[in-house]
This record gives C-alpha cells, sequence and structure tokens, in this order.
C-alpha cells in the first residue's frame, strides 16, 4: 500500500506535467542559460583571437616615408594598404566601412622632423563604436616598439647607452593559474544557473495551493483520511521536483559547453571534473527544495491564484540580493557565505573553479543552509494548513 505523502505526490507531480506550458518553461530554463553562457564566452573568443585568424588590416597614408616602420607592421602579421592621401570625411567613411582597423596618417614633414631628430608625428584614425579595439592595440604597441627602437640607435650614435634610460628593471611574476584568475567570471556566469530552482516550481506550487482553493478543489482534498503534513509535503515535493531536474540539467549542460569551449584562448579555464560537478549537483538539491517550500507556504496566504503570482514574482528576487550585494561591494569569499541560500551555491561553485581542495565543510554548510530552512518552512506550513478557517479563507 502506498503511503498518502506519495499519493498525493505523484497527483500533484501528474497534474504538473500535464501543463504543456509548464513543460515549455522546464525546457526553455533548462537550455536557456547554458545557451546564454556558451553564447557569450564564444563571442569573446571569438574576439579575441579575431585578429589571428584573420590578420589585420591598416590603411596607410604615406607609406613610403617610413619603410622599416612598414616592415616591422608586416612581421606582426599586420597587412599594409597603401593609401591615396584623403581628407577627414573620406577617411571616416572608410572606418565605418570596417574594412580596415585604423587609418595611419604619416604628415608632410613626418620626414624632414625624422631626421632632425624632433618628433616625428604619426596619426591613428580609428572608429571606436567598432570591435576593433585589441586589434588597434597590437598597431600601438608596433608603433611605441618602432619608437623605442629609434631611440635606442641614436642613442648609441651618440654615444650613450640605452640602458642609462632604465636604472630599474621591473621583472614580474604572476603565481596565478587560469582557473584562479577565471574563476571570479566563470564563477558569475554559473551562478544565474541556481536561479531557476525559484522559477521552475513557482507554476506548480501556486496551482496546488491558491489554484485549487480557487477551483474548490482543496476542500475535496482536505477531507480524504491524510494528515496535513502528508498533504503539504506531497504538493511541496511534487513543485520541487521540477526544480531538482531542471537546475541538474541546466550544471551539466553548461559543464560540458564549458569543457568544449577553448578558454584558454582568453586566458580561462574551466577545471571542475564530473564528480565535483555531482557533488554540486547533490547540494543544489536542497535549494529547489526551499524554494518549492517557500512557493507552497506563501501561496497558501493568497485568495487568488493572480495574488499569489503577484506576491511569488516579487519574492523571489530576494535570493539575488545577497549575491548582488557581495558582487558590489567586492568581498572576499568568507565562511559566513556558505550559510546564505544561493550564494553558498554561487560562491561554492567559484571556489570550486579556482581548482583549490576546498574540504566538506563548504559542501555540509551549502547543503544544511537550505535544507534545513526548507523543512521548517514545511512544518509550518503544514502547522498553519491544520485550520480550515485558515487555508479556505472563510
Amino acid at each position: 500500500m502506498k503511503s498518502r505523502l506519495l499519493i498525493v505526490y505523484l497527483k500533484e507531480l501528474l497534474e504538473t506535467l500535464r501543463d504543456k506550458r509548464t513543460l515549455g518553461m522546464l525546457a526553455l530554463f533548462t537550455l536557456l542559460y547554458p545557451a546564454m553562457i556558451g553564447f557569450m564566452l564564444h563571442q569573446g573568443i571569438d574576439k579575441s583571437t579575431k585578429g589571428e585568424r584573420e590578420g589585420i588590416e591598416l590603411a596607410v597614408i604615406g607609406a613610403a616615408k617610413a619603410p622599416t616602420l612598414m616592415a616591422q607592421l608586416g612581421q606582426k602579421n599586420i597587412t599594409v594598404k597603401e593609401t591615396a592621401p584623403m581628407d577627414e570625411e573620406a577617411i571616416g567613411e572608410l572606418l565605418r566601412g570596417k574594412k580596415v582597423v585604423a587609418v595611419l596618417r604619416l604628415p608632410e614633414d613626418f620626414i624632414e622632423n625624422y631626421y632632425a631628430m624632433r618628433p616625428a608625428r604619426v596619426e591613428v584614425w580609428y572608429d571606436s563604436a567598432t570591435d576593433t579595439g585589441p586589434q588597434r592595440r597590437e598597431v600601438e604597441d608596433v608603433l611605441q616598439a618602432y619608437g623605442a627602437n629609434v631611440a635606442s640607435a641614436r642613442l648609441l650614435a651618440h654615444g650613450v647607452s640605452p640602458a642609462a634610460l632604465t636604472p630599474i628593471q621591473v621583472q614580474r611574476y604572476d603565481t596565478g593559474t587560469n582557473a584562479a584568475r577565471s574563476a571570479v567570471v566563470v564563477g558569475s556566469i554559473m551562478g544565474i544557473l541556481f536561479f531557476p530552482a525559484f522559477m521552475l516550481s513557482l507554476s506548480a506550487a501556486v496551482d496546488s495551493t491558491a489554484g485549487e482553493r480557487e477551483r474548490r478543489s482543496l476542500e475535496v482534498l482536505m477531507a480524504q483520511p491524510a494528515h496535513t503534513w502528508e498533504l503539504i509535503g506531497g504538493k511541496w515535493l511534487a513543485a520541487s521536483t521540477l526544480g531538482i531536474v531542471g537546475v541538474t540539467l541546466e550544471l551539466i549542460l553548461a559543464h560540458v559547453i564549458l569543457k568544449w569551449l577553448p578558454l584558454e584562448e582568453i586566458g580561462m579555464s574551466w577545471s571542475l571534473g564530473w564528480g565535483d560537478l555531482l557533488l554540486v549537483c547533490l547540494v543544489t538539491v536542497p535549494l529547489s527544495l526551499l524554494a518549492g517550500a517557500l512557493h507552497v507556504a506563501l501561496a497558501m496566504n493568497a485568495k487568488t491564484f493572480k495574488e499569489a503570482q503577484t506576491i511569488l514574482s516579487i519574492v523571489i528576487i530576494v535570493p539575488f540580493i545577497p549575491g548582488f550585494v557581495v558582487s558590489f561591494l567586492d568581498l572576499k569569499t568568507a565562511d559566513w557565505m556558505y550559510l546564505v541560500p544561493m550564494m553558498s551555491n554561487q560562491t561554492l561553485v567559484k571556489e570550486l573553479s579556482k581548482g583549490g581542495d576546498l574540504g566538506a565543510m563548504p559542501y555540509l554548510l551549502t547543503f544544511l543552509c537550505s535544507a534545513i530552512p526548507a523543512l521548517l518552512i514545511v512544518a509550518f506550513a503544514s502547522w498553519r494548513m491544520k485550520s480550515e478557517r485558515y487555508v479556505l479563507a472563510v
């Protein structure tokens, strides 16, 4: 004989799965956020490697005046397109066409100033509204290197060592790994994957409480020989199941995408293994249980379906606030962050992405900080449901 809790759970879950809109929402959130993460990172990788793949085309006016400079540009995979003199309006039109990264113009007095050892002006024209910033900076690096070489040659011609201009030589050693550098970015991006835990359980929780009250089917359910904790427990577990399934699939899909993307092209990495991911999925289960409990308990207080939706649409913003405040204040990771639901999950993923050994305590705290409030909320809702006058609003 099945337990009454299981019967209520299966009944609510079956009714939820019959709703095509709920299934559509589950599929949407499961695919949307990982796809967004993959698309954004892919675009970043594409932009950073565009110069290497396609090369850099640079329009140069007066290229014959600086043959050595043109040779150095060619060594850096920068294609020089010698261009006839043009005015400012024509240069702007050329840049808006996005056929070249920038326009390099050497004025008429360039050679005269160069041989007179006066600063020879070089004009770099570019359009900051385009996405050619990295390629333009490569051109500017070549110009700076060219200027430094000329300065060194002049000093040597006068019997002065170029080393006299650099009394201090700074050597930098970066001990940070790609995983540690990318932890903040990737961890923040992954943090959005936990939000659907609150979105996916909302519809089922509202329909099984405020919706049943409007349809007058809640009275029939309460007349059955079942305890209030069995009724509330079944509704809670049915609503939470959608969140558990959706978030787990999201995390797995995002993990596959991050493993597939060449993050090393932009100095990032994703070091989580499948074992770490399964542990993250496990400790995230209570977050979905907390979301389901919160939705069921609050929707019980609403007299209509629309009122419940309005209340919960405001409440689901609350879990975002702690993470937003921590990010805004740029706080370092602390133990207390593992005691705040949802922020604990975000912190755990961020620290795991650094590749270090966290130990068992962060996992335990992340699990309990959502599991304990979920059980307390369900117990409170079960206690309040004992009052038919309260539940039925009579």
